[in-house]
C-alpha cells in the first residue's frame, strides 16, 4: 500500500532526515521517502496511520495529513500569500530599528546615556512583534525540535534570534551590548528568504501544476439519444462522449464515429496535430482540432494517461539520486556540529579574548566591527553569526529542487522519468541495447517493394489486395492498406482459402489467384525459376516476399517488411559518434536482424534470442559496464528490469512501461538522446548546487567564529544560498536537450 502525505513544519534537510527516520521506525512501513521541495512524505507498507502521525509528531512536532490534489494550486498560492504578509509586516517594524541601528553605529560617540536608554527600549519593543508574532512559528518549531532532540534549521534561527533579543533586556541592567535589533533583522531576513524560497519552489513545481490544470472540466455525453453536459469527474466507463472542434477530450477512449486531427502536444511535446479516425485511441486532456467525434470512454479517474503521468512525475520527484545520500550523511550531523562550533566560539572568546581581538583588529575597517564592548558581547555576537550562517537549508534543497525541474522538463518533452536514480545512472551508461520490433522498427509490416512481370503495378495491387482483404494476417493487412492508400478499388472474390503458413487461394473474375511463399508455389506446381533471382535478392534484405500468380503464371512479387522508424538511423548514428556501444538484441532471425543493423549502423547484433534469455544476455553485458535497454513488448520486461536503465517506448505495452525507469511517450528513438542530455545537464546542476551549498558554509563559518561576520549579513548569506540553489535549478529549463 502506497500513500502520500503533506508534511507541515519541514524547513531543511535535517527535518527531512528526522521525518524519514521516524517514519521508518513505525511497524509495517517498508519504505519512506521525503521531498523537501514539495513537503511530501511517501510511504509504502501495511501500517497504522495513527501510529505514523504520533511518531512524526514526537520526532519534532511535525504534522502530516493526506494529500489533497484538487486544491494543490490554491494551497500553494495561499502559502505564498501568508509568507508574503509575514515578510511585509516584519519589515514594517524592522526597517525603523535597522535605520536607527545604522544611525547609532555612525554617531556612536555622540549618543548620550539618556538617549541610549530610549534607543535600547526602541530596539526591544520593535523586536518583540517581529520575533515572537510574525516569526512566532519559527520560534515554536525551534523549541519543539530541541524538546525532541531533533535539531533543524529552526533550532538555529530560534537560538540566534532569542539570544540576540535577550541581550536587549540584559543591556538595561548590565554592560552587555544590545543585539535585540539584530535579532529582529535576522528574523525579518529569514522570513524574506522563506517567501522568496516558497515562490521559487512554486516555479520548480510548475510542471505538475500545469498538468493538473490540463484536465477537462466538463463533458458532453450522449444518453438515450440526447446530449447532456456533465462534470468530467462524473464520466463512467462505456459512456459515449461528443467532442467538438476546439474542445478538450474529457478522458481516454476510442473514437467510434468521426474523423479529426488532435493536438497531443501535452503528451508528446510535438506541436503537429495527429490525424485520428474511427477505431483510433485518444487521450484525455488533448485538444480536438477540426472534426466532431464520438468517443467511448475507456479509462477514467486515476487510470487515465494524464493521471499516470502526474503520478510518475511525482514519484520521480520523491525519489532520491544516489548523490543525495552524501548530503543526507552531512545533514544528519550538521546541526549538532554547528551547536558544538557555536559553543566553542563563545568559550574561545571568553577564554582567549586577546588573541581573537587581535585578529579582529585587522578588520576594523568593516563598519560593524566594534571592539569597545565587553568580551561577553563579542562572544555572543560571534556565536549568533555562527548559528545563523550554518543553517543547512541550501544543502537540503540542492538535489530535490533540481530533480523537480528535471522531471518536469522531461514530462513536457515526452520523457517520463519514473526513478530519480535513473538521472545519475544514465549519464554513466555507455552500452545501449535495442530491441528490434517496435523499437528500432515500427512494429508492423509494410509493403516495401513491388515487382511486376506481365501486369501494371496498380493491376497487381488490385488483384493481391482483393484476395488478401479476406484475411486477418498482418501481411495481408499491410498489402490491403497499401492498396487503399493508393486509392485502388478492391474487387469481390468468388472463392477464398487460407493455407496456413504458406499463403492463400482465391478466385477473382473467374481467374485463379495464388499468393504465398515458395513452398506454396512448389505445391501448386508453379514455376518461379525465372523470378528466383529477384525473390532471393528481396529475402536477403530480410523482407518477406509474397509471390503472386494468376492462372498458374507469376505476375509479380510483393515484399513486406517491418520498416525502421524514421529517426532510428539518425539516433543510432549520433550515439555511435558520442562513443556509445550500440547493440541490437532480438528474437528475430539473423538475416533480418543484420539487414536492419546495416541500415541503422548498429555496431553489434545478438539475434535469435528467446524472451527468457534476454535478461541473461543483459547480465553478461553488464560485466562490461552500465547497460541501458530500450524495448516495448511484454517479452522485453525482464530485460528492462535487469538492465541498469530500462527505457520503454511509450507506445508499447503497459507491462513494459511499468518495469522501465524512463518512458519515451512519443515512441521515437530520438528521445534516447534527449534523455541522455537531460540526465547530464541535471546532474551537472546537482553537483553545482551541492558545491555552493557546502562552499558558503566552509568559507563563512570561520569568518563568523572570529567575529568579523555580522549576524544580519550571515542571515542574508544563508537565505541567498537557498535562493541561489533554487534559481540555479530553474536555470535548467533554459537548456536545450
Amino acid at each position: 500500500m502506497k500513500k502520500t502525505y503533506e508534511v507541515k513544519g519541514m524547513h531543511c534537510a535535517s527535518c527531512v532526515n528526522t521525518v524519514q527516520k521516524s517514519s521508518l521506525g513505525v511497524e509495517g512501513i517498508k519504505e519512506a521517502r521525503v521531498n523537501l521541495a514539495t513537503n511530501k512524505l511517501y510511504v509504502e507498507g501495511k501500517y497504522d496511520e495513527e501510529e505514523l502521525k504520533k511518531a512524526i509528531k514526537k520526532s519534532g512536532g511535525y504534522e502530516i495529513q493526506k494529500e489533497t490534489k484538487k486544491n494543490e494550486i490554491e494551497k500553494e498560492d495561499q502559502e505564498m500569500r501568508t509568507a508574503k504578509n509575514k515578510m511585509r509586516n516584519a519589515w514594517i517594524f524592522t526597517a525603523p530599528i535597522a535605520l536607527l541601528m545604522i544611525f547609532h553605529m555612525i554617531f556612536m560617540d555622540h549618543v548620550s546615556m539618556q538617549l541610549m536608554m530610549y534607543v535600547n527600549w526602541t530596539y526591544i519593543l520593535f523586536s518583540i512583534p517581529v520575533i515572537f508574532y510574525f516569526g512566532g512559528y519559527v520560534i515554536k518549531s525551534g523549541i519543539i525540535s530541541i524538546k525532541y532532540l531533533s535539531f533543524n534549521m529552526d533550532s538555529l534561527i530560534m537560538l540566534g534570534t532569542l539570544v540576540a533579543f535577550l541581550t536587549g533586556p540584559l543591556s538595561l541592567f548590565t554592560t552587555i551590548e544590545n543585539y535585540a535589533a539584530i535579532g529582529a533583522m535576522i528574523m525579518a531576513f529569514h522570513l524574506t528568504g522563506r517567501y522568496i524560497e516558497t515562490k521559487a519552489k512554486g516555479k520548480s513545481s510548475q510542471a505538475i501544476k500545469k498538468l493538473l490544470t490540463l484536465e477537462a472540466k466538463k463533458a458532453t455525453i450522449l444518453k438515450d439519444g440526447e446530449e447532456q453536459e456533465i462534470d468530467a469527474s462524473e464520466i463512467k466507463k462505456g459512456d459515449v462522449l461528443i467532442v467538438r472542434p476546439g474542445e478538450k477530450i474529457p478522458t481516454d477512449g476510442t473514437i467510434i464515429k468521426g474523423e479529426t486531427s488532435i493536438d497531443e502536444s501535452m503528451m508528446t511535446g510535438e506541436s503537429i496535430p495527429v490525424e485520428k479516425k474511427t477505431g483510433d485511441k485518444v487521450i484525455g486532456a488533448t485538444i480536438n482540432q477540426d472534426g466532431i467525434i464520438h468517443i467511448k470512454a475507456e479509462k477514467i479517474g486515476k487510470d487515465t494517461f494524464l493521471s499516470q503521468i502526474i503520478k510518475m512525475v511525482e514519484e520521480a520527484q520523491s525519489s532520491k539520486v544516489p548523490i543525495q545520500e552524501f548530503a543526507d550523511k552531512i545533514t544528519s550531523v550538521f546541526v549538532p556540529v554547528v551547536l558544538l562550533i557555536t559553543a566553542i566560539t563563545i568559550i574561545a572568546w571568553l577564554t582567549f579574548p586577546q588573541v581573537l581581538r587581535s585578529v579582529a583588529e585587522l578588520f576594523t575597517f568593516i563598519p560593524w566591527i566594534n571592539l569597545n564592548v565587553s568580551n561577553l558581547s563579542l562572544a555572543i555576537f560571534a556565536g549568533i553569526a555562527v548559528l545563523v550562517i550554518a543553517c543547512p537549508c541550501a544543502l537540503g534543497l540542492a538535489t530535490p529542487t533540481t530533480l523537480m525541474v528535471s522531471t518536469g522538463m522531461g514530462a513536457n518533452r515526452g520523457i517520463l522519468i519514473r526513478k530519480g536514480e535513473a538521472i545519475q545512472t544514465l549519464k554513466d551508461t555507455k552500452i545501449i541495447v535495442f530491441d528490434k520490433t517496435g523499437t528500432i522498427t515500427k512494429g508492423k509490416p509494410e509493403v516495401t517493394n513491388i515487382k511486376t512481370y506481365s501486369v501494371t503495378e496498380n493491376e497487381l495491387l488490385e488483384i493481391s489486395a482483393s484476395a488478401e482483404n479476406n484475411s486477418e494476417h498482418p501481411i495481408a493487412k499491410a498489402i490491403v492498406n497499401y492498396a487503399k492508400n493508393k486509392k485502388i478499388k478492391l474487387q469481390e472474390t468468388q472463392k477464398f482459402l487460407i493455407i496456413r503458413g504458406k499463403g492463400l487461394e482465391a478466385k477473382i473474375n473467374n481467374k485463379e489467384i495464388i499468393i504465398g511463399n515458395k513452398k506454396l508455389m512448389q505445391e501448386k506446381n508453379i514455376n518461379y525459376s525465372e523470378e528466383e533471382k529477384d525473390i532471393e535478392a528481396l529475402e536477403n534484405e530480410g523482407k518477406t516476399t509474397m509471390i503472386v500468380a494468376r492462372d498458374k503464371k507469376i505476375i509479380g512479387l510483393i515484399a513486406v517488411a517491418d520498416t525502421i522508424k524514421e529517426d532510428s538511423q539518425k539516433t543510432i548514428q549520433e550515439l555511435n559518434k558520442k562513443g556509445y556501444t550500440t547493440i541490437m538484441l532480438t528474437g528475430d532471425n539473423e538475416t533480418v536482424a543484420k539487414s536492419i543493423a546495416k541500415q541503422t549502423n548498429i555496431q553489434k547484433v545478438i539475434a535469435e534470442v528467446l524472451p527468457d534469455e534476454k535478461a541473461n544476455t543483459i547480465k553478461e553485458l553488464q560485466k562490461q559496464g552500465y547497460v541501458a535497454f530500450i524495448g516495448d513488448g511484454i517479452n522485453d520486461a525482464p530485460a528492462l528490469k535487469q538492465s541498469n536503465i530500462g527505457i520503454a517506448i511509450g507506445t508499447g505495452t503497459d507491462i513494459a512501461i511499468e518495469t522501465a525507469d524512463i518512458i519515451l511517450v512519443q515512441g521515437k528513438l530520438e528521445g534516447v538522446i534527449k534523455a541522455i542530455n537531460l540526465s547530464k545537464e541535471t546532474f551537472k546542476k546537482i553537483r553545482q548546487n551541492m558545491f555552493w551549498a557546502l562552499a558558503y558554509n566552509v568559507i563563512a563559518i570561520p569568518l563568523a567564529m572570529i567575529g568579523i561576520l555580522h549576524p544580519v549579513i550571515a542571515e542574508i548569506a544563508m537565505a541567498a544560498s537557498s535562493i541561489s540553489v533554487i534559481t540555479n535549478a530553474n536555470l535548467l529549463k533554459r537548456k536545450k536537450i
